[in-house]
Formats: structure tokens, C-alpha cells, sequence
């Protein structure tokens, strides 16, 4: 026997995936009126849209701002699509606001994919742990194995896409951006990202008001 949903079901299925009202309604009829059920169906079908459109290029879109109460972190991200007027979009725009607010949040990320990582740079995390004191003496091959392990982690942590969307905890930047795409109908890319921390790169200075006081006394 088929479960009943509601109206309310639809919305929330809705809120969770940002489906159309139609896709949702469909999704659970298909699922019998699970939410679960329906809302996996329903980002797998959005992630083959996505996979679809990948390739499409992205010229049009908006550049966003995000400064942190305090105004200590401030963020600047360019977030593309393929025409204008899915930059004018409400939700495009929210978007960009939510990736603007994910990257203040997640204070480890540098770049915007595991893929735009330089080598350079993962040969170097690959070196660090490959000399971790709790492998050290290790055979090689185990080693090895173990440290790319952490290595994947590593560049996980460095990767905005690899992150959990603060907002909605059980999926990633990644997937939240290509819903949006299976929303929109348009490819979307986060193309690049600057975060700014004030004091950041400047040199503290040591107030030693001792040694200030005797420099002084000295130079008379």
C-alpha cells in the first residue's frame, strides 16, 4: 500500500533539495511518501543533469561579497554561468551569498577543487606525511599507503567543493552547486575566491614596556 503525503511533504522535500514543486511531487509517489528515498532520487537526478551541462562554458554571473560580524573576515568570490539572466536569478544570487559565507567559515580551504591543487603542493603535504612520527618506522609500501590516505584528506580539507555545506550538513559545496544547476538549467562554476583576515601576514609587534622605558632613559 502506497503512503500518503501531503501538501506539507512536497515543500519540505522542496526546501531540502531546492527541486521543482512537479520533481518532488513525483519523487514521492516513486518512493511511496519517503522523504529519504525521495530526496537521494532526486539528487541523483540532479547530479546527472549537472554531469550533463559540466562542459558548457560560463561567461556571465556576479561577483559577491561577505563580511563577518567583526568585520575581521571579509570574502570575495566570482560565481559564473552561462547567461545573465540566471546571474539576475534570486536564487543564483543566494548562492553565491551561501559559497561568500561557506569560505569566511571554513578557514583551511585555498582553492576551489582537489583538481586545481598544484603539484608542487601535494608533493609537499605527501612529504610531511610520509615523515609523521607514528609511521616512521613503518615498512615503505606501508608508508606510502597510509600517507596517501592523509594526503586525500589533506586535500580535502584545502578544497571548497570537498566541504559540508554549512547550511545543509549531509551534502557538499560540490553538490549544492550542481542542484542548483538541475535547478537553473544553466552550468554554474565557482570560478575563483580571495579571503581577507585582518592583520593577516603582518608582523605582531612585542609591546615590552620595560625595555621601551630603558631604551629611551639610554637615548637622552
Amino acid at each position: 500500500m502506497q503512503k500518503k503525503f501531503s501538501t506539507e511533504n512536497i515543500k519540505e522535500l522542496r526546501n531540502k533539495t531546492g527541486a521543482g514543486m512537479t520533481d518532488c511531487k513525483r519523487a514521492l509517489e516513486a518512493s511511496g511518501g519517503q522523504i529519504d528515498v525521495a530526496i537521494e532520487s532526486l539528487r541523483k537526478k540532479g547530479l546527472a543533469i549537472a554531469d550533463k551541462k559540466s562542459s558548457r562554458i560560463v561567461t556571465e554571473g556576479l561577483v559577491e561579497s561577505y563580511i563577518h560580524s567583526g568585520s575581521r573576515i571579509g570574502v570575495i568570490v566570482e560565481l559564473n554561468c552561462e547567461t545573465d539572466f540566471v546571474a539576475r536569478q534570486s536564487k543564483f544570487q543566494q548562492l553565491a551569498k551561501d559559497i561568500a559565507m561557506q569560505i569566511a567559515a571554513c578557514q583551511l580551504v585555498k582553492y576551489v577543487s582537489k583538481e586545481e591543487i598544484p603539484e608542487h603542493v601535494r608533493d609537499y603535504e605527501k612529504a610531511i606525511e610520509m615523515h609523521r612520527e607514528d609511521i616512521s618506522n613503518k615498512p615503505l609500501d606501508i608508508r606510502n599507503k597510509i600517507a596517501q590516505g592523509r594526503l586525500e584528506k589533506r586535500l580535502k580539507e584545502l578544497s571548497l567543493m570537498d566541504q559540508n555545506f554549512i547550511r545543509q550538513g549531509e551534502i557538499t559545496v560540490e553538490e549544492l552547486v550542481k542542484q542548483h544547476i538541475a535547478l537553473l538549467g544553466e552550468n554554474i562554476r565557482i570560478r575563483r575566491f580571495e579571503r581577507f583576515v585582518l592583520g593577516e601576514g603582518l608582523e605582531t609587534k612585542d609591546s615590552n614596556f620595560s625595555q621601551e622605558v630603558s631604551n629611551m632613559i639610554a637615548n637622552k
